[in-house]
């Protein structure tokens, strides 16, 4: 979606004729030219499915009545998750509000933070939310900055929504400091805003979570748990304070925490247990628990490291698609915590088999294929297999040339190893008996080859023999 749609720029190759006296503010354009809400009727801006083709009638409403028909549309789109039509039917509502209330107005404002919502919530693009975010801020303060009571709980929500989002896009964005800035306003504002309206839990649990996000990005663990703490007494549901527990023990885990974060991932792995047992979701937890104990510095933990891959994978395995890439990753991981605590053949077995799916999931040259390649060459390795492990070291050698190019430090450190195997015994010896097969004389061709093993030959093929050596 162009970053322009939607914005004042919405009209520029749309000009007529009109006043609109219920605004109080008359606009002017070009004569010839189509109104813009009869643009939008023809086609060229978001149309229902609800609607189908219009009627006389209905391209008669006016564009006040028409703005609330769009919004309700708007809301009805989101709650049926049709993205692209929700973001085209807010552009309309954009371009219906200007029209109807002038350049200078609240609703043109809301109109516009709405939009940068849809932008940075439906579709993920927060430059787009930031560009109409801004357009809504500079409106805000033309518009009645001595209301009350009701009108001023507007300007008050349009301000919170404004702050919010661009906070959010900020941090998105990798800019911090304005991440904070904007986010600590939309929490002060949220503030004011409950004194008037009342308790909010949700949006408050959603500012808690993403302030707990920024500190953690900006590297303040304390006041990232501090955050989550105050989320946990917010949240609804067990889902979300699985998300909380989650975010909790990534923090602990970058400060070198693990066993905090086992703790918090054991919490959140009981609470998924009870609602939703055997999900994804589940499976996503189990993985987390995995990592975190084979991160620990405990051995007796990679038994409870491999228990929790191996629950993890059987999910993984039921619930998604046969060489699904986060399936193959998990994995990866699982064999290497099997081979640090010493049970190879399983990791072998497991690993041989993932080449296949790897190569019809990734392609036969690809990083994948070639660090599956290494890993069981490796294991060949320590098993003293040194022949084996020269074959797949060779193939390992051959993918990662093709994909990096030989200079690179993937393949040069492939190569040592291929080097170095070659010097074996077992594969130098066979690499010697090769080169001498290969420099071996011919076989004379003039030989008789009716003759019965032991026969003496006849003194006409004797003589033929002698003429041709």
């Amino acid at each position: 979606m162009n970053a322009d749609v939607g914005s004042t720029k919405y009209f520029d190759s749309v000009s007529f004729e009109c006043a609109i006296p219920s605004s109080g503010c008359g606009r002017s354009y070009n004569a010839g030219s189509e109104c813009p809400t009869l643009w939008c009727e023809k086609g060229q801006g978001a149309q229902s499915p609800s609607r189908g083709a219009e009627s006389i009638a209905d391209i008669r409403i006016g564009p006040e009545e028409k703005l609330s028909q769009w919004q309700t549309e708007v809301q009805a789109l989101e709650d049926s998750q049709q993205i692209d039509a929700c973001v085209q039917a807010q552009v309309r509502c954009v371009a219906l509000a200007r029209l109807v209330y002038g350049d200078i107005h609240l609703k043109l404002a809301q109109a516009h933070a709405r939009l940068a919502q849809c932008y940075l919530q439906l579709k993920g693009l927060p430059l787009q939310a930031q560009e109409h975010a801004a357009k809504a801020q500079a409106i805000i303060p033309f518009c009645s900055p001595e209301a009350a009571g009701e009108e001023k709980a507007e300007v008050q929500e349009c301000y919170f929504t404004v702050y919010y989002t661009q906070g959010k896009s900020a941090l998105l964005l990798g800019k911090l400091e304005e991440a904070e800035v904007n986010l600590e306003k939309a929490d002060l504002v949220f503030g004011e805003l409950q004194q008037v309206e009342g308790n909010r839990k949700q949006t408050e649990f959603d500012i808690a979570t993403t302030l707990s996000r920024l500190y953690r990005h900006q590297g303040c663990p304390g006041k990232a748990l501090c955050q989550c703490e105050r989320a946990l007494k917010l949240h609804e549901g067990p889902h979300a304070a699985c998300a909380v527990y989650k975010d909790m023990a990534t923090i602990e885990e970058e400060q070198g925490q693990p066993n905090a974060a086992v703790q918090y991932l054991l919490k959140a792995y009981s609470l998924v247990q009870e609602v939703t047992p055997g999900g994804l979701e589940e499976a996503d937890i189990c993985y987390s628990l995995a990592v975190a104990y084979s991160k620990s510095q405990d051995p007796k933990y990679l038994d409870r490291a491999a228990s929790f891959f191996q629950q993890s994978l059987s999910i993984y395995s039921r619930c998604l698609r046969p060489g699904d890439p986060l399936t193959l990753s998990v994995q990866d991981k699982y064999c290497r915590v099997l081979l640090l605590s010493g049970q190879q053949e399983r990791a072998m077995k497991i690993l041989k088999e993932s080449v296949s799916l790897k190569k019809s999931t990734f392609g036969d040259l690809s990083a994948e294929v070639a660090d599956s390649l290494q890993l069981i060459g490796g294991v060949q390795m320590t098993q003293g297999e040194m022949m084996q492990a020269y074959r797949t070291m060779s193939k390992c050698l051959e993918v990662q040339s093709l994909l990096y190019g030989p200079q690179h430090k993937k393949t040069r450190v492939i190569q040592q190893t291929v080097d170095l195997l070659s010097k074996a015994p077992e594969v130098a010896g066979r690499h010697h008996k090769a080169d001498r097969m290969k420099h071996r004389p011919p076989f004379s061709a003039v030989v008789p080859s009716h003759l019965p093993a032991g026969a003496a030959l006849s003194p006409s093929d004797s003589e033929h023999l002698k003429k041709n050596i």
